[in-house]
């Protein structure tokens, strides 16, 4: 028999990146007595993840709960940067509900529109929340209105059209329904919560059906399935089956040994919970995402949503340089095959396939980001390896070559226009539209292939003096779009292994911009630095100065050497070639040639020629 749990609400909150989810859920648990009043509490206490709080982006969904009234409220914060939204994808399977977050001044931007499209396909009803109204810029009637066009655009039902607006400020934890007067605290969301958001309707009679969402891990009890009971009842030590709607005639039978409820930010011991409970079991051995818990006596599996393909490659390899097993706990092949392979329990959009070497792998994500925060978790966990160029990966479509698209929305100041219009376009990107924004600003629309913003980050940033906005989305895929100029700077190449001296270095700066300073270990064939020329050059960075007992009025004065060009992980990505790879290790970035030795390099470049 069919009812309604109106003791229980299940929302997601989904926004673009930067729009204050994760300070509206800490607000939230702070109203919601979570908290004892004397706890110090971080900000964002939902990016608990240590590259979350670095970077200031949500990368893991997580689940908390907060009681209102005799309700309580499952909530989950999504993550906003479009190469996770496979995250968002599937845990919308777990909500009756979703609250978009929209900032008061940035108003809709593309990824606002891909995870709500993903909200209104699976005709989940939205409470459209304006956040950060206390901002002196805020627009909230035009941003209002930017919400509702999109809502059209996206082909929302009359109700979704109808959604009610709450406008608020996280930082301050205030909420209102009027734009410009704000109540004390966030009862008016959390009202509004509990009246649109319809209570999950279930079946707690039925037999036992739960889809797996997420997978967390643990390593004392391994792998932990977090999703929502859809069906029937589920107990602590049940015998239960599990099956999968991609491979229902696998079947298999195991036991509950632990089941959790969240409770704010904590797991609590159950012993029971009941359909349209958010729920996490343990002891359930390579449970994957997507598998479906199930009675023993019927065994039914529930369609899962397909996850969007990846577009971007590269290959990940056992570091095999000079300096190779001196800096990583885990540097073997079979290291690097476990942790990747570990890393698809978890992350549904990623993809790894062997090649035919044992030593290297091809390791597939939705963007340089996604594969970047893959690498940075690794050699954080203590990994060695090195990885190539990324690649674009193309699509046969009846016959013809496609590929990948990026819709690009770009926030910068009127001046620096020139500039961007011509790198785009030699880039083959394609203006949609422009409109005049306050305070000198434009926003500009691109449609542009995802290989011609590899590399252009960095020289976006150098080109708006760090003032400039830029924002990508996943657009479908076009026809080929053609050649695009390769990157016009060569690198300055180490000619000697040794150590980098301030002698030799004063040499080699006249000839480009270094990467390393005086004491840097390098080795033959290690990039240096880079050349503003488009060949290549051989340096000796490691050249001490003839002495002799001559003595000449100046040269023996101190030499000066230009502050060398620190790389992060995502400008060295940006930077290496084709003929380059980038080894990773946990204390160091290094840009290297795949052929060190420069004899052999130049006789592989006559046979190119």
């Amino acid at each position: 028999m069919i009812q309604d749990r109106k003791d229980i609400r299940n929302v997601a909150i989904i926004a673009h990146v930067d729009h204050g989810k994760t300070t509206l859920v800490d607000q939230l648990l702070k109203q919601g007595g979570i908290f004892r009043k004397n706890q110090v509490i971080e900000d964002r206490v939902m990016d608990s993840n240590e590259l979350e709080r670095e970077r200031g982006i949500t990368i893991l969904s997580k689940n908390t709960s907060i009681h209102y009234k005799d309700i309580k409220i499952n909530v989950i914060d999504t993550p906003g940067h479009a190469d996770f939204g496979g995250e968002v994808e599937r845990v919308l399977k777990m909500v009756n509900g979703v609250i978009l977050v929209v900032d008061a001044f940035e108003g809709v931007m593309p990824q606002t529109k891909f995870v709500l499209k993903k909200a209104l396909d699976m005709d989940l009803p939205v409470i459209a929340c304006v956040n950060k109204i206390d901002r002196p810029d805020a627009r909230p009637e035009e941003v209002e209105e930017e919400v509702l066009e999109l809502l059209l655009e996206l082909e929302a039902n009359e109700e979704q059209l109808n959604c009610p607006f709450v406008y608020a400020s996280a930082k301050e934890g205030t909420a209102s329904l009027e734009p410009y007067k704000q109540e004390k605290d966030m009862t008016c969301l959390l009202e509004t919560i509990v009246q649109y958001i319809p209570a999950p309707k279930v079946d707690r009679e039925g037999p036992t059906q739960l889809l797996i969402s997420t997978i967390d891990y643990n390593e004392y009890v391994g792998r932990i399935g977090i999703g929502k009971i859809e069906r029937g009842t589920l107990a602590l030590h049940q015998e239960i089956i599990i099956v999968n709607a991609l491979e229902p005639e696998k079947h298999k039978k195991m036991k509950i040994n632990t089941l959790y409820e969240f409770e704010g930010l904590q797991r609590k011991e159950i012993t029971k919970a009941e359909a349209g409970d958010i729920v996490a079991v343990s002891g359930l051995e390579d449970i994957q995402i997507g598998d479906t818990v199930c009675d023993t006596n019927v065994v039914e599996s529930i369609p899962f949503v397909t996850i969007s393909e990846p577009t971007i490659q590269m290959m990940f390899s056992v570091n095999n340089s000079p300096f190779a097993g001196k800096e990583g706990e885990y540097v073997t092949s079979r290291h690097l095959r476990d942790r990747l392979f570990k890393a698809l329990h978890t992350d549904v959009s990623l993809r790894v396939e062997e090649t035919d070497s044992p030593d290297e792998f091809k390791v597939s994500g939705r963007g340089e980001l996604h594969l970047a925060i893959l690498i940075e978790t690794m050699r954080r966990e203590g990994y060695e390896f090195q990885v190539s160029k990324p690649i674009v990966l193309f699509k046969e479509i009846e016959g013809k070559r496609h590929e990948p698209m990026e819709k690009v929305v770009i926030d910068i100041p009127e001046d620096c226009m020139g500039s961007i219009m011509e790198k785009l376009g030699t880039r083959k990107g394609e203006l949609l539209n422009m409109t005049s924004g306050k305070g000198g600003y434009i926003r500009l629309e691109f449609s542009i292939p995802a290989r011609g913003l590899i590399g252009y980050a960095s020289e976006f940033i150098t080109d708006t003096k760090g003032r400039g906005i830029l924002n990508t989305i996943f657009d479908g895929y076009e026809l080929y779009k053609g050649d695009i100029p390769r990157r016009k700077q060569g690198s300055l190449v180490a000619f000697e292994t040794g150590e980098a001296v301030t002698y030799g270095l004063y040499n080699a700066q006249e000839r480009g911009i270094l990467f390393i300073s005086p004491g840097t270990k390098v080795y033959e064939g290690m990039v240096v630095g880079q050349s503003p020329r488009i060949e290549d050059i051989e340096v000796n960075v490691c050249k001490k100065k003839h002495i002799t007992n001559m003595r000449a009025a100046g040269s023996d004065e101190a030499l000066r050497l230009s502050p060398a060009k620190v790389m992060s992980l995502e400008e060295a990505l940006e930077f290496i070639e084709d003929d380059e790879l980038l080894e990773i290790t946990p204390q160091n970035l290094r840009i290297r040639k795949k052929i060190l030795d420069s004899g052999l390099r130049k006789k592989a470049q006559k046979k190119k020629e």
